[in-house]
């Protein structure tokens, strides 16, 4: 799967500052630096995540559950404090 498009990542930024409980300490540009950073990580490593999975989840799962669990997971993790 492709990076997000410039437009995309646009929008995630700007949905990031406003659900962001800050205070944002960091200018739009950073917020926007960052998005496409961690836009590139998970397109870089993408591979890994699915090799990460058991085999039949691998197949299994549709890549779009496989994207939910990950969002679920990562919420999880770090926005409650696991």
């Amino acid at each position: 799967m492709a990076v997000l498009s410039d437009t995309d990542r646009q929008a995630v930024a700007a949905e990031f500052m406003q659900q962001a409980t800050g205070p944002l300490t960091i200018l739009k540009a950073d917020v926007q630096a960052a998005v496409n950073s961690l836009d590139d990580w998970y397109n870089s490593n993408a591979a890994s995540a699915n090799q990460a999975l058991p085999p039949a989840a691998r197949t299994g799962l549709t890549q779009t559950d496989k994207a939910l669990m990950s969002n679920l997971i990562v919420n999880k993790r770090y926005t409650k404090g696991a």
